[in-house]
């Protein structure tokens, strides 16, 4: 028990006085980045789902002999 006390109270002074946190300007500039990024990925990804959902769907239909 005493050694998770002690973990306990060393991980407190840890974060408490050797992290160094970012300040909100650059977590905010770090958050902008990260949104950019994940839409930028995702209509990449939408793009890529359309074109191949279009030549899935015309090569279906093509051996169905749907035209």
């Amino acid at each position: 028990m005493n050694n998770i006390v002690s973990y306990v109270k060393e991980s407190y002074n840890e974060l408490l006085h050797h992290v160094t946190w970012p300040t909100m300007s650059e977590l905010l500039s770090s958050a902008r980045v990260v949104l950019i990024a994940t839409i930028i990925l995702a209509l990449i990804i939408l793009v890529l789902d359309f074109i191949f959902n279009g030549l899935l769907l015309e090569r279906f239909l093509y051996q169905i002999g749907v035209n």
